[in-house]
């Protein structure tokens, strides 16, 4: 049973910073592509951040670059996404996501999905 977990999501200021974690199991971690993408109220979910089975490639959304980063250890089954200098349009629930091998940012292309952890950038 492939579960992903997301954590770390909070209430912040903006400029302020926070990491997510997304701790999957019941896969084989090396061989997925993990995502992140969000959703805030009245829209509709959003690429934000994804990585490939081995790291070597990263994609971003252009609202995100510059500010959040992505990694993964595959020895802890785990991704996160830094999130640098916060700004009020970025709060939303973010999710994460897992499919095989190569990133996407097309969310239909992920098979397994996180239950989300809220963040909430205050102005």
């Amino acid at each position: 049973q492939v579960q992903l977990v997301e954590t770390g999501g909070d209430l912040v200021q903006a400029g302020h910073s926070l990491t997510l974690a997304c701790a999957a199991s019941g896969l084989t971690f090396s061989t997925i592509a993990m995502g992140w993408f969000r959703q805030a109220p009245g829209k509709e979910r959003e690429f934000v951040a994804a990585v490939d089975w081995s790291a070597g490639i990263r994609r971003y959304a252009d609202s995100v670059k510059g500010r959040f980063a992505i990694s993964r250890d595959n020895a802890k089954n785990t991704a996160w996404l830094q999130m640098d200098n916060l700004k009020p349009e970025d709060s939303a629930v973010y999710f994460c996501a897992a499919k095989t091998y190569l990133a996407s940012t097309v969310a239909s292309d992920y098979e397994y999905w996180g239950q989300g952890t809220q963040v909430t950038v205050s102005s």
